[in-house]
């Protein structure tokens, strides 16, 4: 880990989740002093299984490969190479059968999930102890922005009274940002994020159970069962122990809570929704728990962020604050990790740049220049996703008219838009970002 000493800037992060914890450990481990604030009184991920495609990955190993080696730890083996979509509906059927799609390689050790709350906890482990405050509620932001020629700070004022300084914040505050307020303003209906109709009963099933229900096949590997107005993604957990069950439904009306993204459920909820579709699909119902979760899917699709950076240019957004998606992608970490390892090199270069100045004003225009490159480089992409995890959602329930349950003209645009995903060059992306950063400075 680097020295310290003689930083020459130092950076906030606000949010202790997934995109906030790898921005923090990417940055420690190029030597960028961070302070990151989380407003709850510990680190707590909310999330039963998450899954990470080989981009993801491929962000992680760039971006310090102790967090690829949490993952790599942690990640529960498929016992398939291939992704399959199985018609969950008409034709559903117990163990190997005719109610295949289409599948989709996924590649060796591809696509594997491991509990979401597991991965936090030790990655949150990585970061010292002085470089994280909790219960930190940030209710305003003064930046130090374009008219201020000397340079200056940016100053984070807290819920408890108190306040920080930073050169650089980066909002990392997840669905509903209290940065990407500030930033956008409250009144901005980008500010809020958006009901996208749809909501998830989540669920965990011991594998054993799931093996004498489903078989071996469909309770070993990654299965989307498609269906009308439904879908269910199933995959194994926490080493094979468990098997993750994400059900979805769409949901014509508005989300019952203003406050709260997660209600209370009970089983016979999630049995009455799912009636109709095929015996797999009813028997995961059955095997879920009593009381259940059931999660709005919320996004940013309706008003997208125009900009990830304030109009000073000294605060950023990253993750799920810049670009909520739906989760039908399974790619929203995945991207956050990818916007992390951007911010890093561009940071690192940063450094470089300004390590023998003490010219504030320099200082200023450099971090600028940082988060205008990062904006740059992550926007195109990521807006994108935001669109197609909602096209490939309707698509999963056979809402897209000119697909339906087409099979041939399903796998191709599920292949098309899931290998834009995985097939991400890495590589190239930090290549573009270190020479843009340059070219602008």
């Amino acid at each position: 880990m680097g020295s310290f000493t003689t930083a020459p800037f130092n950076v906030a992060i606000v949010g202790g989740g997934i995109a906030g914890v790898t921005v923090a450990l990417g940055l420690l481990s190029r030597g960028i002093p961070v302070k990151l604030y989380e407003r709850a009184g510990c680190f707590h991920e909310i999330g039963a299984g998450i899954g990470m495609s080989p981009n993801a990955e491929r962000a992680m190993l760039s971006l310090d490969p102790r967090i690829h080696a949490v993952f790599r730890k942690l990640a529960t083996p498929n016992t398939e190479d291939w992704f399959q979509y199985v018609d969950g509906f008409y034709n559903s059927q117990i163990g190997d059968g005719e109610d295949l799609l289409f599948k989709i390689y996924l590649g060796n050790r591809g696509f594997e999930g491991c509990r979401r709350s597991d991965f936090l906890a030790e990655l949150a482990e990585m970061i010292p102890e002085n470089c994280i405050e909790f219960q930190k509620e940030v209710i305003s932001v003064t930046e130090a922005g374009y008219s201020d020629n000397e340079g200056g700070v940016t100053v984070l004022h807290f819920a408890d009274g108190t306040v920080a300084e930073a050169d650089i914040v980066l909002g990392c505050d997840g669905l509903r940002s209290k940065i990407r307020q500030l930033i956008l303003g409250v009144d901005n209906p980008a500010s809020p994020p958006s009901y996208s109709h749809k909501f998830a009963f989540r669920g965990l099933i011991p594998m054993q159970k799931a093996r004498e229900a489903l078989g071996q096949d469909k309770s070993s590997t990654r299965y989307m069962h498609l269906g009308h107005n439904g879908h269910v993604l199933t995959f194994p957990v926490a080493m094979g122990t468990i098997l993750n069950v994400v059900a979805f439904v769409t949901d014509p009306g508005d989300w019952p809570s203003k406050e709260r993204l997660t209600l209370p459920a009970i089983k016979e909820e999630a049995i009455r929704y799912f009636t109709g579709f095929g015996p797999v699909v009813t028997s995961i119902m059955e095997m879920l728990d009593d009381k259940l979760d059931k999660w709005g899917i919320f996004d940013l699709f309706d008003n997208p962020v125009p900009s990830y950076v304030s109009e000073g240019g000294l605060i950023g957004l990253v993750g799920d604050a810049a670009h909520a998606s739906a989760p039908h992608h399974g790619a929203g970490a995945g991207c956050a990790i990818e916007d992390a390892l951007a911010l890093a090199v561009i940071l690192e270069d940063a450094v470089a740049v300004l390590q023998n100045s003490s010219d504030g004003a320099q200082r200023k225009r450099v971090l600028q220049a940082v988060l205008s490159t990062y904006n740059d480089v992550r926007h195109e992409r990521t807006q994108w996703l935001v669109q197609s995890s909602r096209f490939i959602g309707e698509m999963y329930e056979w809402q897209v008219p000119e697909i339906n349950n087409d099979a041939i003209k399903g796998l191709a645009e599920a292949e098309s838009r899931c290998r834009k995903i995985w097939d991400y060059d890495i590589d190239a992306m930090v290549k573009e970002a270190r020479e843009l950063f340059a070219a602008k400075i």
